[in-house]
């Protein structure tokens, strides 16, 4: 009994002892498992990153530092050439996979070697213990700060896995000078991502964490492009290659190519593309909050960037003479509203220029080019179609009265022309007529930025009184280009295509796409040259010369060139067609010749538009008398419809040569056709040199068999004003009464609240002084009994 008695407590206490074994052991399992699962931030956010930011094919623009100023890329092991990976692993420390954060035999062989031995110091440390001092920043040269060391090592091998560790090492490993990690070193050194390196490559980075101030010291200053690896780097990649064959034999094969020598790039030759759109860009990410992605991939084309810097390089260097000494110009392309090319100013690095201004961002007066997008409102509200003939005449539109740029007036001009020509006059006038939405409302719906109030610009907004951006012009002209869509321009190329906003019908951005392409280059004496792009462009020249603009598109591009001062200073050479069109035209030019399978896209006519028969000399539907007849687009159902007036047959009295009175029984008659222009265009007529022939009149008898023509226009007083009368008494109290006529018409005869005050010929004056100050109506009749009126205030005034 005692015998069975002892044996059976020898085996209580033996399965109790395994008991607790086996409980610490689980024990130890639940502190791991514990450790991993409690809440850490990644290794990822330890340590900030640089931003490497690309073209839309790939290539490196820019990589930016870090914010402790050093060059930091992080990428996922995923990214990383596995060549590298296992070659950093042989190099540095092959019992990663098994031990638990430190190697003891690493660390014995180490203390021997330098405290024993006293030869070149050794640490022994494994990938883990070098990620730690790199994280704490640890000072590892004593045995006290190597057994932190060891600490930290073991606390990462808890809270982290095997694959975080060796991610972690990688991206943070130093390369020499103020370069860290296989991503960095790889963009810098190679120019290339860490999953293109070639073997030799590879096993060169994988060496030089282990010693890189010494490995890289004999490479040349910041003045040469590259390098070539010393004999000590390529001593250590030979010796690591050595033993990279006895694992890998079939890469004896690729023993030549270690005998080339090996090109390093400097960090100071690192790419500094794009500088303007880089920084829009990486301003943007940082106002939205910057991502853990530390790659950015914009919508820039070098190709294209280069071709606009050396344009416009080689145009401000020509003419400097004139005073042009900046540039900006955006490239946008219109199937996915990317841009391609922004250059913000003509120089980054030149101060004098204010260089580091982005241009394409400031606002600015944009002169006429907003001119197309009037037309296209009036298009699609039925004031006019292409071949409306407009009047390009002194005019008032109450209080304001602009004028032409070159202070002359062309008289009729057609809606085209007009536009072409950049007549103010008519672009106000159709502006005038704009109900819903106005030109105002249309640019506050197309997303133009900090707009004053409606009443702050009046009519002068038609002509640049208000302030664009050259991203925000791009993208009107890229609407007018889509067919009247609008979407946003897109440089971030993660960003999706956003969906469209409707700001103009098919129909109308047709037909002013069609008339912009009438507009012939300042190169073109006789006209467009068969063989050429298809451009579609405008011109505009801001107030006080500030701002010379041009914008237009071709092929699948919409391109804005602007030339003037940051500082906003005129200069007389700033006009759009002198200054800025050359340089938009040289661009245009050197794409061509860059892409030469460059086309013009399909653009098929909408199915709502019709081309129909007009008289050439008013723009309205013919009349029988009409010698010259055209085409011009026409939408059913928007699209003004009336009758030509303008030629008018005359029954002619063979006896006396002047206008038939009835009754014509027994009267020898024959009918001629006049040109019946109002008395307004007469005088323009007669100013330019080309008066026109005065329809005869028959005072003995009534009409003569005219047609009736238009009533007459009231130009004075101004609709809405309201005039000041002065006490004194001198000429400052009358008021000039003026009115424009039909040709028929001789006399006008003026009444102010229905009482006759005197008569006048068509276009001059009536002078009338008012009694007293108060609120009156004026009305003119002109001697066929048409009429026109409006309200006049009146007050007084010290």
């Amino acid at each position: 009994m005692t015998d069975r008695h002892a044996k059976w407590k020898r085996i209580a206490q033996f399965a109790k002892r395994w008991q607790n074994v086996l409980m610490a052991c689980l024990l130890l399992v639940l502190v791991a498992v514990g450790c991993r699962l409690w809440p850490h931030r990644p290794l990822q956010a330890w340590l900030p990153s640089s931003t490497a930011v690309y073209d839309a094919r790939g290539r490196l623009m820019r990589l930016t530092l870090a914010s402790d100023d050093r060059y930091r890329l992080w990428v996922p092991l995923s990214d990383m050439s596995p060549q590298m990976v296992e070659a950093v692993q042989l190099h540095e420390d092959r019992w990663f996979r098994w031990h638990p954060g430190f190697n003891p035999f690493g660390l014995v062989r180490g203390a021997w070697v330098t405290y024993v031995r006293h030869g070149d110091p050794q640490g022994g440390s494994t990938l883990t213990m070098q990620l730690a001092r790199l994280l704490w920043r640890l000072n590892t040269r004593t045995p006290g700060g190597k057994l932190v060391q060891i600490a930290r090592a073991m606390q990462l091998e808890l809270f982290y896995s095997k694959r975080d560790i060796l991610e972690a090492y990688l991206n943070y490993a130093p390369y020499g000078r103020n370069v860290e990690g296989v991503a960095a070193a790889s963009l810098i050194y190679f120019d290339h991502q860490p999953a293109s390196l070639s073997l030799p490559e590879a096993l060169t980075l994988a060496v030089v964490p282990q010693d890189p101030t010494r490995r890289l010291r004999a490479l040349p200053g910041a003045d040469a492009p590259t390098g070539i690896i010393n004999k000590a780097l390529a001593s250590s990649r030979d010796r690591l290659y050595a033993r990279w064959i006895h694992q890998h034999p079939q890469d004896e094969r690729l023993r030549p190519l270690f005998a080339l020598p090996l090109n390093l790039r400097l960090p100071g030759q690192l790419p500094f593309e794009a500088p303007h759109a880089v920084e829009q860009e990486l301003a943007a990410r940082s106002r939205l909050g910057a991502p853990l992605d530390s790659r950015v991939h914009t919508t820039i084309d070098l190709d294209l960037q280069h071709v606009l810097e050396r344009q416009i390089g080689r145009y401000i260097e020509r003419n400097d003479a004139r005073g042009i000494r900046n540039a900006a110009a955006i490239l946008v392309d219109t199937r996915d509203l990317s841009v391609r090319a922004m250059v913000g100013s003509a120089g980054y690095g030149n101060a004098a220029i204010q260089g580091q201004v982005n241009g394409t961002l400031a606002k600015r007066s944009p002169g006429s080019t907003l001119k197309p997008f009037i037309y296209a409102l009036g298009f699609d509200q039925g004031v006019l179609h292409p071949q409306t003939v407009l009047r390009d005449v002194p005019t008032s539109f109450g209080p304001y009265a602009p004028e032409n740029f070159d202070g002359h007036f062309l008289g009729p001009v057609t809606a085209t022309e007009a536009l072409i020509r950049s007549r103010n006059i008519p672009a106000v006038w159709v502006a005038a007529q704009l109900k819903s939405p106005d030109f105002y409302q249309f640019l506050r719906d197309a997303g133009i930025s900090r707009m004053a109030s409606e009443q702050h610009y009046g009519l002068a907004l038609v002509l640049g009184g208000g302030e664009v951006t050259m991203q925000e012009l791009a993208g009107l002209y890229a609407m007018l280009a889509n067919r009247g869509e609008l979407k946003p321009l897109r440089l971030d190329a993660s960003d999706p295509q956003g969906a469209g906003t409707r700001m103009l019908s098919d129909e109308a951005s047709f037909m002013v796409m069609d008339m912009l392409r009438q507009n012939p280059r300042p190169d073109e004496t006789f006209g467009a040259q068969p063989g050429r792009l298809p451009v579609y462009w405008k011109t505009g020249t801001s107030w006080g010369f500030r701002d010379a603009w041009t914008a237009g598109s071709f092929g699948p591009y919409v391109l804005v060139v602007w030339i003037g001062n940051f500082d906003g200073s005129g200069n007389p050479a700033f006009v759009g067609v002198e200054a800025a069109a050359p340089l938009f035209f040289q661009i245009v030019d050197a794409m061509r010749a860059q892409d030469a399978r460059m086309t013009e896209p399909v653009r098929h006519m909408p199915g709502n538009l019709r081309r129909v028969e007009i008289c050439l000399a008013s723009g309205d539907l013919p009349n029988e008398w009409c010698p010259q007849r055209g085409k011009t687009w026409f939408i059913p159902g928007k699209s003004p419809i009336r009758v030509s007036q303008v030629h008018r047959a005359l029954v002619m009295d063979d006896a006396t040569g002047k206008p038939a009175c009835p009754p014509l029984e027994g009267k020898r008659t024959h009918l001629e056709v006049y040109e019946f222009w109002p008395s307004e265009l007469q005088q323009v007529f007669i100013q330019a040199g080309m008066p026109r022939r005065v329809p005869p009149r028959n005072d003995d008898c009534v009409q003569s068999g005219i047609a009736v023509g238009d009533p007459p226009r009231m130009t004075s007083p101004l609709r809405g004003s309201i005039y000041a009368l002065r006490l004194r008494d001198d000429d400052s109290r009358r008021i000039a009464l003026t009115a424009d006529a039909d040709a028929a018409v001789r006399n006008l005869y003026w009444f102010v609240n229905d009482a006759y005050v005197g008569s006048s010929a068509p276009g001059q004056p009536l002078f009338w002084e008012p009694p007293s100050p108060g609120n009156y109506d004026v009305r003119v009749v002109d001697d066929r009994g048409m009429s026109d009126h409006r309200g006049l205030g009146v007050t007084r005034v010290e």
